[in-house]
């Protein structure tokens, strides 16, 4: 198995407490996903903020409109510093995803740390090279796009 990480950052120009407020309600997950992959809870989180144990379903179409159910826990918070989450069950092998915060000059550096692993070997790693690493790059670009029109930053 192939195991793979992907690194993002982003600084935007909000206090730490209003950065950590949005990324921790994991309801403005469908914000943050572009239209095209439609993104759809499978039923309501159960919270405004997250909290270890809780899990998320959700559907979206990752690849040519095929529909994919994916299921991840929040494994561990640590207010205002960092969330990881963790795929359960969809399309990965194993995912593992730690988003970190910090208070830096003009606002809050976001770092995504993503580990993951995709499944049927070196189709898997077919796959990634074809097209799972340039789609994670997009969607990491995508919110980095639309974090900006969100909170209006230039």
């Amino acid at each position: 198995m192939a195991l793979y990480r992907f690194e993002h950052t982003q600084i935007i120009p909000l206090t730490l407490e209003d950065s950590w407020r949005f990324f921790t309600n994991p309801r403005n997950l469908s914000e943050l996903t572009p239209a095209a992959m439609n993104f759809r809870h499978r039923f309501e989180p159960d919270a405004e903020r997250v909290y270890p144990g809780m899990i998320l379903a959700y559907s979206l179409s990752p690849m040519a409109g095929i529909p994919v159910n994916w299921v991840t826990e929040i494994t561990h918070v640590e207010p205002w510093v960092r969330f990881i989450d963790e795929q359960k069950s969809g399309p990965f092998s194993m995912w593992h995803h730690i988003h970190e915060f910090s208070e830096v000059p003009g606002g809050t550096k976001i770092h995504d740390t993503l580990y993951y692993a995709l499944p049927f070997s070196f189709l898997g790693q077919f796959a990634h090279s074809l097209f799972v690493r340039n789609q994670i790059e997009n969607i990491f670009r995508y919110r980095s796009s639309r974090m900006k029109e969100i909170f209006q930053i230039r």
